[in-house]
């Protein structure tokens, strides 16, 4: 049978196997993950936000009188 490798995490440069880290250490992992993830979201919902802002802009260009 092949040997299962333990998960290994790499923080500055160094590996670490995710088994042997203190329970504090995982959850400062864990934290990251949801905080990395917050981030995603939030970079989604500030793209939404400028495609809207740009479909206003271009909506009010539309209604504003010529001046030739």
């Amino acid at each position: 049978m092949a040997k299962e490798q333990a998960a290994m995490i790499k923080i500055n440069d160094k590996e670490y196997k995710l088994d042997e880290l203190s329970d504090g250490a995982k959850g400062q992992l864990q934290g990251i993950q949801v905080a990395e993830a917050e981030m995603k979201r939030l970079n989604m919902q500030l793209a939404l936000t400028k495609t809207a802002r740009n479909a206003y802009i271009q909506a009010l260009q539309g209604e504003l009188p010529d001046n030739d």
